[in-house]
């Protein structure tokens, strides 16, 4: 594929720089063979990369390989982070998996890492668009008490407090 070989510095970089290509674009599939290839090889790949590729699967619709990549580079034992989280928060909100979403979330919380705005937007957008408004509310109620500013579309606020309205829970208390 790319003729890597073991300890070539200029190969590595090569790889680690066609990686960080296709993570800016929806080439998923290339951005997956050569994390096999390297991974093939022995080489290690930084934090950043795999999340390059998960990226790439997000971009290209395709959430489970997203998590598949995430779940790899913890077997890799490299430690997550609130970026990786929110890459595979976001695979999974726009793969329409707001459980999936939910529960790295939730998980991410016990590894102790606190999740961001960007983390708690995508996990409400996953929520709106799976119609799961009482969790999105709950979510949102979450970043308050975190101290965090909300950069949630009016669209899935309005969606929510609709909603909420039209189930007879109440009002939407903000």
């Amino acid at each position: 594929m790319l003729g890597i070989g073991r300890g070539s510095r200029e190969a590595v970089i090569s790889l680690e720089a066609s990686i960080e290509n296709c993570g800016r674009t929806k080439q998923w599939s290339v951005a997956l063979r050569l994390l096999r290839e390297g991974l093939r090889l022995g080489v290690q790949l930084v934090p950043g990369r795999y999340i390059a590729i998960a990226s790439a699967c997000r971009k290209g619709g395709q959430w489970q390989h997203a998590l598949s990549v995430l779940s790899d580079m913890w077997k890799a034992k490299l430690e997550p982070n609130v970026i990786s989280y929110s890459v595979g928060i976001s695979a999974c909100e726009k793969g329409g998996q707001w459980q999936p979403a939910l529960a790295l979330l939730s998980e991410m919380q016990e590894a102790k890492l606190e999740p961001d705005v960007i983390s708690y937007n995508v996990g409400i957008s996953a929520c709106e668009k799976g119609q799961q408004w009482q969790r999105a509310l709950a979510l949102l109620s979450e970043m308050w008490e975190a101290k965090l500013e909300p950069n949630v579309s009016a669209t899935a606020l309005g969606s929510a407090r609709a909603r909420r309205a039209s189930s007879g829970s109440g009002r939407l208390r903000c």
